[in-house]
């Protein structure tokens, strides 16, 4: 086996997996000769037969069986080496991995767009997730950096703020309650209100502005998506407490309006938070850079909001 190639290891793991030789060549995108050209390779290498055929359908040998779990392991070994040695490629020719809570959907995509056009040749990975989600990836290692308003307490990480975030109490147009000053927020909870759900970074804002106390909220629905939360507000199914960055179009085009209510807008922060005992790649540690240094202004030019 010691003249066999991490070429024929992969072929022969993909062949295995989908027990078909032409599946296996449309999935790495070679021809089913050559597939069946590296596998004949590494049975010679490897001294036995490492599939039987019996009609049309491909078997594992009990060889085969046994190299196959070898091959992942070392397979697995050389992806583990490849991410390692990527760390020291430097910012340019990079990887970002970077999540982000479903608010930041409506203006992180093109921070990266920015971020990427003064660092050319980096790769971005961006992922969008509810607040469960993303303290997964952050548990689990699946992230470099995450974005979220309210870091998590039972994670060593750190945390740090870079930028306002803004939450409002939001109404269609003919709502009666629009036009009014300083609305009193035990008046405010008299409405039906649509709400996220209760484990999201919205609810537990909400909590916020709320006093921590969301007992007397008259809720009238729970729905999972912003953009639904949106369109059932514009419908006139209640009033909600949303990121003032989630609705700057609707506000703009006036189908939904700010209420005046005490104690509102609700100022929070976004937060760029990792492991603490993560070695950042270079990639990350300068888009942290580049959060905490530009984040602030180039946020207020694609979501801008006058509280």
């Amino acid at each position: 086996m010691k003249h066999a190639t991490l070429r024929q290891l992969k072929v022969f793991e993909a062949v295995a997996r989908l027990l078909s030789f032409s599946r296996a060549a449309e999935e790495l995108h070679l021809t089913q000769p050559a597939v069946s050209t590296q596998v004949r390779k590494l049975e010679e290498h490897a001294g036995n037969a490492l599939f039987e055929q019996f009609g049309k359908k491909v078997y594992l040998t009990a060889a085969g069986s046994e190299l196959l779990q070898i091959s992942r392991a070392i397979i697995q070994q050389f992806e583990a080496a490849e991410n390692a040695m990527m760390q020291f490629k430097g910012v340019s020719g990079g990887k970002l991995n970077v999540g982000v809570i479903s608010a930041g959907d409506y203006f992180f995509p093109r921070l990266l767009v920015e971020f990427a056009s003064r660092h050319q040749g980096v790769t971005l990975n961006f992922t969008v997730h509810n607040r469960a989600g993303l303290l997964t990836h952050i548990a689990e290692n699946l992230t470099d950096l995450a974005i979220m308003v309210r870091p998590p307490t039972d994670l060593d990480t750190v945390n740090q703020p870079f930028a306002p975030h803004p939450y409002v109490i939001v109404a269609a147009p003919g709502h009666p309650l629009v036009g009014e000053k300083r609305i009193a927020v035990q008046r405010l909870m008299r409405e039906p209100f649509v709400v996220r759900e209760k484990a999201s970074d919205t609810w537990h804002s909400m909590e916020d502005g709320f006093g921590g106390d969301l007992s007397g909220i008259n809720i009238a629905m729970e729905i999972r998506s912003t953009e639904t939360i949106k369109q059932a507000v514009i419908a006139g199914m209640g009033v909600s407490f949303v990121s003032a960055h989630t609705v700057s179009q609707e506000l703009r085009a006036g189908s939904l309006r700010v209420l005046d209510v005490e104690g509102f807008p609700l100022m929070l922060n976004w937060y760029v938070v990792h492991r603490r005992s993560k070695r950042l790649p270079p990639v990350a540690q300068a888009f942290k850079d580049f959060l905490l240094s530009d984040g602030p202004s180039l946020i207020s030019q694609i979501v801008p909001f006058e509280g």
